[in-house]
């Protein structure tokens, strides 16, 4: 069962996302918080599995709580629910380590999806902040056109290398190459090793570049 927080300065908002994941059977809302301040607390009272976090809120921002999360509680993934997808948003809750970026106009399955990815350890966006980030990554690495061709992979570390610059998770990559979860994860940490990519963002920039 996963374990999830939703932090969103909205009292109406946390009510429809609660309903929505308690509509299912796998993911349990254990707590709601308001801002910040409260979504730290929580995590440090409840060890969530995932923070759904909005980023503008009255009091400590969720970029702010994101980074404190992050630092001491790195176990609970942090994934922002918000309506701002400007740079100035996305790239600030980045850095602060939340682990995806979604569109509060999201799908509601999508949603869902992303709170079972991110579990799972993947990092996920909405498709638009995805391709910005990753047009973004390219080109300011356009005077470099090597794309890590002097690294030596295994055949089946250069088909798992494709489909994460693919955007696919570690369940579809399964699927998709008829391999266990625990091996697609075991592959994507040894490609991150090798290709000095710390995040999943930077291992598919890598897969466009190569």
């Amino acid at each position: 069962m996963i374990r999830l927080v939703i932090v969103d300065d909205q009292r109406l908002v946390r009510a429809g996302l609660r309903m929505l994941c308690e509509s299912t059977d796998d993911i349990e809302v254990v707590g709601e918080g308001a801002n910040g301040i409260d979504a730290i607390r929580l995590v440090a009272e409840l060890a969530p599995d995932v923070v759904l976090m909005d980023l503008r809120m009255p009091g400590l921002d969720g970029v702010e709580a994101t980074r404190q999360i992050a630092a001491s509680h790195s176990d609970s993934k942090v994934l922002v629910l918000t309506t701002f997808d400007d740079d100035d948003h996305l790239y600030p809750a980045l850095g602060a380590g939340a682990a995806g970026f979604l569109l509060k106009d999201t799908a509601p399955a999508d949603l869902l999806d992303a709170i079972r990815r991110v579990v799972d350890g993947d990092m996920h966006f909405s498709p638009a902040l995805l391709h910005r980030l990753v047009g973004r990554a390219l080109t300011a690495t356009a005077d470099d056109d090597r794309g890590g061709t002097d690294i030596t992979f295994t055949a089946r570390e250069s088909e798992v290398l494709a489909l994460v610059g693919e955007g696919l998770s570690n369940q579809e990559i399964s699927d998709r190459l008829h391999l266990g979860v625990t091996t697609v994860k075991t592959h994507v940490s040894n490609l991150m090793e090798k290709s000095g990519c710390n995040n999943r963002v930077r291992l598919a920039v890598f897969s466009l570049r190569r």
